[in-house]
């Protein structure tokens, strides 16, 4: 899930052997990331004085930079560490997203539509975001599409895709929800636009099967991985539109806020549910205690 940084917010940003405070500029006008949207980027979380998953987040981030044409500067295991002395910055308290991002300067030499990957450049963003787990949303069925790997850069997390489900969520908003239901172009539903989705059915936790055309992410494997530990049935499968309005329970997972229920989907009202809260405990618990962060 991509979020705004909060300007009011505390902020430091690592870039080229230092930190710095606020929102330094860093891409020009003749950037091939401002001009031809050659960004990849991704998110992690501090809180309670742990950052669950950091390693993962750290090395997708490299490979959303390869897939995208570009040449990662520092290891996963680099890019971490500098994450976790960058929390060292503020007072401990407030929850805080972590920002790997790469972009290219330059396009390539014959082809300036292509980023060179030699003019790859790396910054770490921090800022203070406060946790907002567990609370409920409403979702609408957009009217738009996510695209599939032959249209757009779905192999990686690509600033560009994100242009897409803003629409998504301003026309939701606009209709009174939260947050969108979206479709891949065979109409089977993916996702949210802005995090990956789950239904509960007579006890059986189902989510779209990864298919490439949206962002599986950290978090929803986490959570299936901790719900099967408990003893709960969890599928990947092709769900339609009419899956998610019979479905008993319908949850959201993504790494800015973990675990919300849906409580309203187009002109069905539903409760949050026992299964999503006992997904956001699971989470918390196994992000609290486990060695492996």
């Amino acid at each position: 899930m991509a979020v705004d940084t909060n300007p009011r917010s505390t902020t430091w940003t690592y870039v080229e052997g230092e930190w710095l405070p606020g929102n330094p500029p860093l891409i020009g006008p003749t950037s091939h990331a401002m001009w031809l949207a050659s960004t990849v980027f991704d998110g992690a979380r501090w809180f309670d004085g742990v950052a669950p998953d950091l390693d993962l987040h750290c090395q997708r981030v490299n490979r959303s930079a390869v897939n995208m044409g570009m040449k990662p500067l520092r290891s996963a295991e680099e890019i971490a560490a500098l994450a976790l002395e960058g929390v060292t910055k503020f007072d401990g308290k407030t929850a805080i997203y972590i920002k790997p991002m790469y972009w290219a300067e330059h396009g390539r030499p014959g082809s300036v539509v292509a980023p060179d990957p030699e003019s790859t450049r790396f910054a770490l963003c921090l800022f203070e975001a406060p946790m907002d787990a567990g609370v409920a949303l409403t979702l609408t069925v957009s009217p738009y599409r996510r695209p599939s790997p032959e249209t757009a850069m779905t192999d990686a997390k690509a600033g560009s895709l994100y242009p897409n489900s803003g629409r998504a969520i301003i026309e939701a908003r606009a209709r009174g929800f939260d947050n969108a239901l979206m479709r891949d172009m065979n109409g089977n539903v993916v996702e949210t636009a802005a995090s990956n989705v789950f239904l509960v059915k007579d006890g059986v936790v189902m989510t779209p099967v990864a298919n490439r055309t949206f962002l599986a992410g950290i978090t929803r494997s986490r959570v299936m991985g901790l719900l099967r530990q408990n003893g709960f049935e969890v599928r990947e499968a092709t769900l339609s539109v009419e899956d998610f309005m019979d479905a008993d329970e319908i949850f959201c997972s993504g790494n800015y806020s973990k675990v919300s229920p849906v409580t309203k989907l187009d002109g069905r009202d539903l409760q949050a549910g026992p299964v999503a809260a006992k997904a956001l405990d699971l989470y918390m618990d196994w992000a609290r205690s486990t060695s492996d962060r």
